[in-house]
């Protein structure tokens, strides 16, 4: 059984989770989606952690685009490797590359949007040359890619190393830079935000960071939203995902999160680690404050 006779929830965001694809995108992908009661999906089309360029099984796409078009929506994670800022100029015109063929293959699978992360200066005293070498890089990506092409949504960081973007204000001059470009969107990670200094589980505090985001992405929408908890305090700069209720932001934000104007009818998935079990329980937990 398949989600084929699944529907969107119509009263909020719809739930799921990144799914895993071994075996093959449809017949693993939506199978596991299927038994932990996923409304929606993220999923990998090439090596997170390689620069190959998979071409993908035309079988497992045609048989996953036939579910995910109308009735579940996806969602396709880029390479973690993709880091446009970096200072070796071979990783960042591999990353611009690499982004490109993950947008067309999201596009053969009738994926809604693809996530990438904003990437790393890498080294001190690199951040407006970093900024500048991604807009070069990327912008003409953006203008490049064809008119039914998904969206690329933007990912800030937990704040680690030398990012480029993780706390609200960065994402402010990151999308300056980009000009807010209407092939942008931003993927909400709440585990990143919260460990670069956003402490969502004060009181009011998530409705506080999403009135400021509000502000600050002006144009480009909120395309998809990581529901993740994390392990470690708010600034910690840790990008270290658990259960929903197992980490310091906890559940009552998500509440919040689920009931906010800007997050109606944008998917939520969940990055949580585990096993199948314990990910139907996060994905049950969000439906329930939902």
């Amino acid at each position: 059984m398949t989600p084929r006779s699944k529907k969107v929830h119509a009263s909020g965001p719809p739930v799921g989770a990144h799914v895993p694809t071994s075996g093959g995108l449809a017949k693993r992908g939506l199978t596991y989606a299927e038994q932990i009661g996923a409304e929606c999906v993220q999923v990998f089309v090439t090596n997170p952690r390689g620069w190959a360029a998979a071409k993908g099984d035309p079988l497992q796409d045609a048989a996953f685009r036939d579910v995910v078009t109308d009735r579940l929506p996806a969602y396709v994670h880029a390479s973690f490797l993709i880091n446009l800022g970096s200072p070796d100029v071979a990783i960042a015109e591999k990353s611009a590359t690499s982004l490109a063929h993950t947008v067309e293959r999201a596009r053969a699978i009738g994926a809604r949007g693809v996530v990438v992360h904003t990437g790393s200066a890498v080294a001190k005293g690199r951040y407006d040359e970093a900024m500048v070498q991604t807009r070069d890089l990327l912008l003409p990506t953006l203008d490049a890619l064809p008119d039914d092409a998904p969206p690329v949504l933007l990912e800030p960081t937990a704040g680690q190393g030398q990012s480029l973007c993780s706390t609200l204000d960065e994402l402010d001059e990151y999308l300056h830079r980009l000009k807010h470009h209407p092939r942008l969107g931003v993927c909400v990670d709440t585990c990143h935000f919260f460990a670069a200094g956003h402490d969502l589980s004060a009181d009011g505090g998530m409705n506080d960071f999403l009135d400021h985001l509000d502000k600050v992405r002006g144009t480009v929408p909120v395309g998809l939203v990581h529901a993740n908890d994390s392990m470690d305090v708010a600034g910690a700069k840790k990008d270290r995902h658990t259960a929903i209720g197992a980490g310091h932001v906890g559940v009552e934000p998500f509440r919040a999160l689920l009931a906010h104007p800007t997050i109606q009818q944008v998917p939520l998935v969940i990055e949580t680690p585990g096993n199948e079990a314990e990910h139907a329980t996060d994905v049950a937990l969000l439906k329930s404050l939902r």
